[in-house]
């Protein structure tokens, strides 16, 4: 594939930045989601992106993509266990932090009261099962959540899952094979949104059965569309005009049912099948211009950070929006203060624990490799 990414990654190939940037884009939406969603609690007319969550089928998909290529030519030379190694390194620095938050969030609420004045057992016990991404049992104001020191670790979940998939299974399949199991989970996917009506499912425990189902398509249309790159049309679209398709899509409202048909539940599989592999084609072959270069490297870069930080904060907004009662112009104005706010704590978060911590990692990751290659060559 020709390269047209003027910067590279650490390992030296080529960046897909404007599928960095469309992972961005993804994120913002999840997180304007949540604020305005909580903002009118949740009444289905007022809540204004409907097909937001859509936006963490996206990440699988984006994940299956970039795993494929950051790794399918590193095997020879790599372990199963260097593998997972380097995915929590990536991942779970993050995970980490915002199950703290999450935590500090639960018992420092100062509107909490009355419902979250549990025994701080049960909070903790949620700690030290959420810093290892368990699902635990639901706690009071949270929902029924899997995780409810911070809901979106429910993904993180189902990303380790599939991370563990390609490692032990679909590294080894070949390109027919793994078309075939997209097929198969496509229609697996349709068939529960259809069923459901929507695919926003599988972060509470009643319909945790909906999390690997909503993974599994996603994942591995990825991978396949790697492994198809060169092979499929080059589209080039840009990274503004792909945001505003994908935003687009999910502004538009829930669709009825018509003749017992869920439609909504048809829409919002169609978007997964058939639009997000369209927009990760379309950008895996896309370049990021002079200007919007830089606003692409940095959505790209606060996309994991915004999206794994912002709940915990989210939680006191809930409390307050509940029981405050604020008017709608105070909540208008602190609901667009919260923006600004979340994307200076996924900065910090970031540039003073994310990349340092990473960096300590990789480097004991490193001597650790040096030491056992040393050890291997001593006579």
């Amino acid at each position: 594939m020709r390269q047209e990414h003027a910067d590279t990654t650490a390992t030296g190939k080529a960046h897909f930045a404007v599928l960095d940037g469309l992972r961005g884009t993804a994120a913002m939406m999840v997180v304007l989601f949540h604020i305005q969603g909580i903002t009118v609690l949740w009444q289905g007319d007022k809540v204004v992106l409907h097909h937001a969550p859509l936006a963490v089928d996206f990440f699988f998909a984006l994940s299956g993509f970039v795993i494929g290529y950051a790794y399918d030519d590193r095997w020879p030379r790599m372990s199963v266990g260097q593998f997972l190694r380097l995915r929590l390194v990536r991942l779970h620095p993050l995970v980490i932090l915002g199950v703290l938050l999450g935590f500090a969030s639960y018992l420092l609420d100062p509107l909490g009261a009355p419902e979250q004045a549990i025994a701080l057992s049960r909070v903790v016990v949620a700690l030290i099962m959420g810093l290892a991404l368990i699902p635990t049992w639901p706690l009071p104001n949270r929902w029924t959540d899997t995780h409810p020191l911070n809901g979106p670790c429910w993904s993180l979940l189902q990303e380790y899952l599939g991370n563990l998939a390609y490692a032990l299974v679909l590294r080894h399949w070949s390109t027919r094979a793994l078309g075939v199991l997209a097929v198969i989970g496509g229609m697996g996917l349709a068939a529960s949104g259809i069923a459901l009506g929507s695919l926003d499912q599988g972060s509470y425990w009643e319909t945790l059965w909906m999390a690997p189902v909503r993974l599994c398509f996603p994942f591995v249309t990825g991978l396949w569309l790697y492994r198809m790159r060169d092979r499929l049309p080059r589209i080039r679209l840009g990274w503004p005009l792909l945001s505003a398709i994908m935003v687009g899509a999910m502004l538009l409202p829930i669709w009825p049912e018509v003749g017992g048909i869920k439609l909504n539940g048809v829409y919002e599989a169609a978007c997964v099948i058939l639009l997000f592999p369209a927009i990760i084609v379309a950008g895996c072959h896309s370049a990021a211009g002079p200007i919007t270069g830089w606003l692409v490297r940095a959505c790209g870069r606060l996309s994991y950070p915004i999206y794994i930080t912002h709940f915990p904060f989210l939680y006191v907004w809930m409390n307050y929006v509940a029981k405050a009662h604020p008017t709608p112009e105070r909540m208008l104005v602190i609901g667009l203060g919260l923006v600004p706010l979340l994307v200076a704590v996924a900065w910090l978060a970031d540039v003073a624990w994310d990349r340092p911590i990473r960096g300590w990692l990789n480097r004991q990751l490193r001597a650790r490799q040096h030491r056992r290659a040393a050890f291997s060559a001593t006579p």
